[in-house]
């Protein structure tokens, strides 16, 4: 996608207003993986819209393997006024759809298929093992486990509150046109 062509770039500018002697043929060579991602760069990578995009930032990111996002939750969300009044819990089919929208970025930066999109075709072991309540921050880490024919996708995802463990399992991706 383009995000991440144009991050990766070479700069090989040469600068004629120093003094100073110029390296081997004249040339600065700068090579930058992007790494982090705001939250105006995920809108470019995914469809999701308020009240839907679920990912706050990405805090780190290794092209082709993982990508680590942040879910900052609160309870002005919608989801809260209703699950539950008095007690509010975040759904956890939500804390999975922002698991999978980390994954996205991972999918999404490996593919350059125009007008494609990346939907849920499985998931299993999915286990709950903490509450996420407003007020917490959602970390999720989600790891490519293989792709088949730049088309279908398995992940393992992996979402923490404070570093306990919240929800974990296995998120497959197709990809439809």
């Amino acid at each position: 996608m383009s995000i991440l062509a144009e991050v990766n770039t070479i700069d090989t500018t040469i600068s004629t207003e120093s003094t100073e002697p110029q390296a081997i043929n004249e040339t600065t060579i700068i090579s930058e993986i992007k790494t982090t991602f705001t939250s105006e760069e995920i809108q470019k990578l995914l469809p999701h819209r308020y009240p839907f995009l679920l990912v706050d930032k990405i805090i780190d990111y290794v092209p082709g393997k993982k990508a680590v996002g942040v879910k900052n939750v609160t309870i002005n969300e919608h989801h809260f006024q209703g699950h539950f009044p008095g007690r509010p819990l975040m759904p956890g089919v939500l804390i999975v759809e922002a698991m999978a929208q980390v994954g996205g970025i991972v999918l999404t930066q490996m593919s350059p298929v125009e007008g494609g999109l990346f939907v849920f075709a499985g998931i299993d072991k999915v286990r709950f093992r903490r509450q996420v309540v407003p007020g917490d921050q959602l970390v999720m880490t989600v790891e490519l486990l293989w792709v088949k024919q730049r088309r279908f996708g398995k992940m393992q995802g992996r979402a923490e509150v404070n570093g306990q463990l919240a929800c974990e399992g296995e998120l497959m991706f197709s990809l439809v046109n």
